[in-house]
């Protein structure tokens, strides 16, 4: 049996791209490097496997008029041309829900190492200071506080019954209020942030997020104010926010999440009250194994002729 041809539009993690080739035939990347190889493959190329950071463009789109499907592993598919993809009469998926503990668990744990300031403890005691100054400077309380969530998506909702638990007040923005849930709404988001300790950014990106925690919305937070992002770096003007953060108008920040990635300012990694991580929200063998096993059904069920898992909404 001739075995479709799935054309990877970026560097795929292994998990997916063991299952493509299990099940497809897999062409990784060849438009990138071999103009003639894409050119003599591309009218055959019925499927593109993206990652949540791919960028497919319309010029790539317009490149592969068998196009049929887009499987992006990730929950984010920002970098996908979806008026192209439409227009192509091509379906985009994703991989939703699989990840949410996992970026929940983050979220958390970035909101505690930025609060009781673990990285500098580590490094504090790896340095020898404890031994010869003593105690670090005091840190603060995380129970109890009050957390504002910008986005109450599934991942949303995951990070406040986590944060429920440490008995946090908790309060929320998003295009429209949520009535089944239990938390506060609030419409404008730098009322939000002037009500919250902890402002976590779980929204997704794309043009019509992108710079909405602006400079205001920093100011708002404030000099004991923390700013947790586990959703896209395009959200959060970064030069704002490295500038309130030197300045000291904001309290603090944890970022899973950048403008340029893998490009990190020099400027913020200098900053002792800021914790960074590689984007890992959801890099745990098991939530990528889940991940790529999901995109991987996304393909098999179109190419069945059945309607994939999960479609992203627009595709719905």
């Amino acid at each position: 049996m001739t075995r479709i041809p799935v054309l990877a539009a970026a560097k795929l993690s292994p998990l997916y791209s063991a299952l493509l080739e299990r099940h497809f035939r897999f062409i990784d990347r060849l438009h990138e490097g071999d103009a003639a190889a894409f050119a003599a493959l591309a009218p055959s190329i019925r499927a593109l496997a993206a990652s949540g950071d791919s960028r497919v463009g319309a010029e790539l789109i317009a490149r592969l008029p068998a196009l049929e499907i887009i499987a992006v592993m990730g929950v984010g598919y920002d970098g996908i041309d979806l008026a192209a993809a439409k227009a192509r009469g091509a379906v985009v998926t994703h991989t939703p829900d699989v990840l949410n503990d996992d970026v929940a668990d983050l979220a958390l744990a970035l909101m505690l190492s930025a609060a009781r300031q673990l990285p500098a403890a580590d490094r504090w005691v790896r340095a020898g200071r404890w031994a010869r100054e003593g105690a670090m400077p005091l840190a603060r309380k995380m129970a109890g506080a009050r957390l504002g969530l910008v986005g109450i998506g599934r991942i949303g909702q995951a990070i406040a019954q986590r944060a429920a638990a440490f008995g946090m007040t908790i309060a929320y923005t998003a295009r429209s209020a949520r009535p089944a849930l239990r938390y506060r709404f609030e419409p404008d988001l730098i009322a939000l942030a002037a009500a919250s300790d902890f402002l976590v950014v779980i929204t997704p990106g794309g043009a019509g997020t992108r710079h909405l925690v602006d400079a205001a919305v920093l100011r708002a937070l404030g000099p004991k104010g923390i700013l947790v992002n586990v959703a896209r770096g395009s959200v959060v003007d970064e030069a704002a926010l490295i500038e309130a953060l030197e300045a000291g108008t904001l309290g603090g920040a944890a970022l899973d999440v950048f403008a340029d990635e893998p490009h990190v300012p020099e400027r913020l990694c200098a900053l002792p009250q800021v914790v960074l991580s590689p984007h890992i929200g959801s890099a745990t063998t098991a939530t990528r194994q889940a991940m790529a096993e999901l995109a991987c059904a996304n393909l098999q069920a179109h190419f069945a002729g059945r309607p994939p898992p999960s479609p992203v909404p627009e595709c719905r």
